[in-house]
């Protein structure tokens, strides 16, 4: 049941002007499904039988935008104190949500032919509330509500749907995804999301039409995928979109994992070890990169399958490497920001790091932070937690756990930069009359690759020293000292790369 007292004053306020203008106006879509579900709507939105030139007169052009081809206006919050009937509820009540920046009112419309499965080739306003409901996706979704009268306007059964759970489309399936692919997708994110089960005629249909993928941009497609990633449940939806053929449009890499047995302490194969790791980030709340670098972290491990020894045991040599390198690819392709794939990239790179705790050295730790951030040291202990439950087994041994994270914040404590350097440039300039430029920068990070392995040497009169007799040096051999550390890494990247290649004789 809707309860008027749930709906802030703000979309009240809108509702109403509309109507006092003698206007329809309805609540309809998310907003609705949510209420009824007991959850507090992210989005407000409103549909009437009013143009959107007619909608922005209501409310002034200054307080309202209109740039997209379905007419939909948004009405700008807070509304200045000048504007026509700036009120709510007829009084000078403060709003309800001060967060509410835009509510969105849309015409009643109808939509033409869908040539591309993407977009309608004709929109047209001026229609019913029962035509503009028919065009919808979901029937838990097409549900209005009309304030005033405190009524529901349900044509087909969406209320009935969101008991039992199930998403089922409005009409005919293949119609509904003929209009538009995306929806295919959006009917897997909103069972991540909601915890509904897809109806069978539905899910049918989006096994026979999910090639209609090709057709829909990436950035949407991406778009969709990321809100599954930041669902409750998403295991459950990356599940549903290989079952139903739609994961060769998202992640086609991923289907390589499927049926690759890893043996020793994993439970399950690559597949279902990534999504399970993947689901862990998510139980504990984890952000939308750590849920990323979770799913990833072991999708290097096919291409790196050997089996060798005397049990004939599995190994995946490199796969860190070769995984994170997949990794910069299929974000590049799904266009995520830049920061956030090189920071999802990095985990996957070192999750190994702590994989071995008799293996880890200080110096190892403040190297490994250098690498993927300060910031971002934390995120690779609680990847090594999910990929353990990722395993089958219990989380991270206590004490194990309590031993990485002391290592962690006794090397945060060392100097890890350049700026936690006892010398910096003008040290330097004043005491070598070296002006600023390269060899500057050299000279700083070969002290720093000195003091990563000894922090104790991190001594102003030592370093003080030191630069005395790196200055003596040419050009050439400080450039060496100083990128000693990206220079190793590289080194060991390329030779774990070619002893991959000879491994499975590629290259």
């Amino acid at each position: 049941m809707i309860r008027k007292s749930d709906i802030p004053k703000e979309v009240q306020y809108v509702a109403q002007t509309l109507e006092k203008g003698g206007f329809e106006a309805y609540m309809v879509g998310g907003c609705v499904r949510d209420l009824l579900l007991d959850k507090t709507p992210k989005d407000w939105d409103l549909t009437t039988d009013a143009t959107p030139e007619e909608i922005q007169g209501l409310f002034g052009e200054d307080e309202t935008f209109c740039n997209n081809d379905f007419g939909t206006v948004g009405v700008k919050f807070p509304i200045k104190a000048d504007a026509a009937s700036a009120t709510f509820n007829g009084t000078s009540e403060e709003a309800s949500d001060p967060t509410l920046e835009v509510i969105e009112v849309t015409p009643y419309r109808t939509e033409g032919t869908y040539s591309d499965a993407r977009r309608p080739d004709k929109v047209e306003f001026g229609v019913s509330l029962e035509e503009d409901l028919k065009r919808r996706d979901f029937t838990v979704n097409a549900i209005a509500y009309r304030i005033s009268e405190e009524k529901l306007v349900d044509l087909f059964d969406g209320a009935s749907d969101i008991k039992k759970k199930r998403l089922k489309t409005v009409g005919n399936p293949d119609e509904r995804f003929g209009e538009d692919a995306l929806r295919m997708m959006r009917a897997v994110r909103l069972a991540a999301q909601l915890n509904f089960a897809i109806e069978a005629e539905t899910m049918a249909s989006i096994a026979k039409n999910s090639e209609l993928l090709e057709r829909i941009s990436i950035e949407r497609i991406a778009d969709e995928f990321e809100k599954i990633m930041n669902s409750d449940t998403p295991m459950q939806g990356i599940a549903f979109c290989e079952r139903l053929g739609m994961i060769d449009y998202i992640l086609p890499e991923i289907k390589d994992a499927i049926g690759c047995e890893q043996g020793g302490i994993h439970a399950y194969d690559v597949y279902e070890h990534l999504l399970r790791t993947a689901q862990a980030a998510a139980d504990k709340g984890f952000s939308t990169h750590m849920r990323y670098a979770a799913l990833l972290h072991d999708i290097g491990k096919p291409a790196t399958r050997t089996i060798g020894g005397k049990n004939k045991a599995y190994s995946f040599y490199g796969h860190e490497v070769v995984g994170a390198r997949m990794t910069r690819k299929i974000l590049k392709r799904l266009r995520m920001p830049r920061e956030f794939s090189q920071n999802v990239e990095k985990l996957v790179r070192w999750h190994m790091f702590f994989s071995d705790p008799d293996e880890i050295t200080l110096s190892a730790v403040r190297r490994t932070i250098v690498r993927i951030g300060e910031g971002h040291i934390e995120d690779l202990l609680n990847l090594r937690v999910c990929d353990r439950i990722g395993t089958g087994r219990p989380k991270e041994q206590p004490f194990r756990f309590r031993k990485y994270k002391a290592m962690v914040d006794e090397a945060l404590r060392d100097p890890i930069s350049v700026k936690m350097l006892k010398v910096d440039g003008k040290d330097i300039m004043d005491i070598t009359g070296e002006k600023p430029g390269k060899k500057l920068g050299y000279i700083l990070h070969g002290l720093l690759e000195e003091v990563l392995e000894d922090p104790n040497k991190n001594n102003e009169e030592q370093l003080k020293i030191r630069v005395m007799e790196l200055t003596k040096l040419p050009e050439s051999k400080l450039a060496v000292l100083g990128t000693a550390g990206k220079e190793k890494q590289a080194e060991e990247e390329a030779n774990a790369l070619k002893a991959i290649a000879r491994e499975h004789k590629v290259g």
